[in-house]
């Protein structure tokens, strides 16, 4: 993080007004705090209860449990790809799912940027390398899809680059589903005004501050060209053999809550339980990128 004392005020342009934000003013704007649960069009007007969260997410995670013991008595793999904005929620989205699954066979990936040999290699080899094995439950927080959005965005691969990814990974993609491997990926859809309370926040937690990077603050202003790219990704990549899930996703725990449901009612795994599984909300999560219009 830079000094306190620099000036990191910006003026953005939001909902047709021109807003000056300055995240390391301890006093979160009265505009952020009015409009970020409500933003991007979001369906409810109140978090999810605690109590309700907590009692139904106990019941979601007994289920990933019995997914674990099918996955190491069947052989079978599953991945899932958690993508987003910065500040998206996903990380504590695949703790939510991952809290209580044995470690030895449950794992996240997160890759650090590529060093200078893998700068040199076909650039999906190092995600190929993390790839479960027989009977292994592995989330990407982010993944291949950074040359999706923020490597484009942000001029770290050339245009040629970036248009290659989107032709390669449907094709991609493809051998994975036919190599039998279950693949999940998740779109976590959050409002302007939600990821500025949730730098804020980041910004002014001792121990929430270590989320909030460099490259975070230069991204404030590049809303709009996260959203071009975004969009596309969406069309080129959503596919039969490959699908996104879209979730809305300013309230964290009905977030969560929704992306563990849609991975257990899509596994065919044994003792499933319908009735504690539930029925996912359909504002809060859907197919492809109709479900963001």
């Amino acid at each position: 993080m830079a000094d306190k004392d620099e000036n990191r005020a910006v003026e953005l342009e939001i909902g047709g007004k021109t807003r000056l934000y300055d995240i390391d003013d301890p006093i979160l704007p009265d505009w952020v705090e009015k409009e970020a649960f409500g933003s991007a069009g979001f369906p409810y007007d109140k978090k999810l209860a605690n109590k309700d969260y907590e009692k139904t997410l106990k019941l979601l995670q007994i289920e990933l449990v019995k997914v674990q013991f099918w996955l190491q008595a069947t052989g079978r793999r599953v991945m899932a790809v958690f993508e987003g904005r910065d500040a998206a929620g996903k990380g504590g989205a695949i703790h939510a799912t991952l809290s209580y699954m044995n470690p030895r066979a449950a794992r996240i990936v997160a890759l650090t940027k590529p060093t200078e040999t893998e700068r040199g290699q076909w650039y999906f080899q190092r995600y190929v390398a993390t790839f479960p094995t027989a009977g292994e439950f592995v989330l990407f927080d982010r993944s291949w899809y950074n040359r999706a959005g923020v490597e484009p965005v942000m001029g770290f691969c050339t245009p040629e680059q970036y248009e290659k990814f989107l032709k390669e990974t449907p094709r991609f993609e493809k051998m994975i589903a036919s190599e039998g491997i279950h693949l999940f990926k998740f779109w976590l859809d959050i409002g302007r005004e939600m990821q500025l309370k949730r730098f804020h926040d980041r910004r002014h937690d001792p121990l929430k501050i270590w989320k909030l990077s460099a490259m975070d603050i230069a991204a404030l202003k590049k809303w709009d060209d996260y959203t071009a790219k975004r969009d596309r990704m969406l069309k080129e990549t959503h596919t039969d053999h490959a699908p996104w899930t879209v979730v809305r996703a300013n309230d964290k725990r009905r977030a969560r809550l929704d992306i563990i449901r849609h991975m257990l009612k899509t596994l065919d795994y044994d003792g499933k339980d319908k009735k504690a599984i539930g029925a996912i909300d359909d504002k809060i999560l859907g197919s492809g990128p109709g479900f963001l219009k």
